[in-house]
């Protein structure tokens, strides 16, 4: 069975592939960048995948452009829902790939984290497998989460502070001072 699993960056994806494969199933990644802000930003996480990619015999697609502004424009105005788009967006373009290459299942490094959305995370998935006709194949992979950080320490990965999108970046940085 193949399953095509998004990846938001190497760090957070150690545990997921390690468990996916540990299932027996052939894991190729997908690396989405259109909300990682600044680009040099990008590719530092993007090189740093490839570079954990190539230890581990990993194949993945990484996405052409950096249509920055696209993502912007769909969420002005809502910036404190962002991480709904944002999380759509991912999904469907990992599920609408997966679709293509004939993928067993599709899944996503955002079930990882502690800090992201994690139910609605599971439930946008599964109804954009639906709608997609390619299941999403959810698992908790924040069971892993101290794991994943050690060895992502160990191997000496770059580790960003922040989720990637120019608002996190900004609440990573500024706090209003109290009157």
């Amino acid at each position: 069975m193949k399953v095509l699993l998004h990846i938001c960056c190497a760090p957070c994806s150690i545990y997921p592939i390690q468990t996916l494969r540990q299932q027996g199933l052939d894991v190729m990644g997908f690396f989405y960048r259109h909300n990682i802000h600044p680009y040099t930003e990008c590719l530092r996480r993007q090189q740093t995948l490839q570079d954990y990619a190539e230890q581990i015999d990993l194949r993945v697609i990484y996405q052409e452009g950096y249509d920055l502004e696209g993502f912007i424009q769909n969420v002005v105005y809502r910036e404190k829902d962002r991480c709904r788009y944002c999380y759509h967006d991912r999904l469907r373009s990992t599920a609408l790939l997966a679709r293509h290459g004939k993928f067993d299942y599709f899944s996503s490094t955002l079930l990882y984290s502690k800090f992201q959305k994690h139910e609605l995370i599971k439930s946008m998935g599964e109804s954009i497998g639906q709608t997609v006709g390619v299941p999403f194949l959810y698992e908790d992979f924040r069971l892993g989460w101290k794991q994943g950080i050690e060895a992502s320490k160990k191997l000496g990965m770059y580790r960003q502070q922040y989720c990637g999108c120019i608002y996190s970046e900004k609440e990573r940085f500024y706090r209003p001072q109290k009157n």
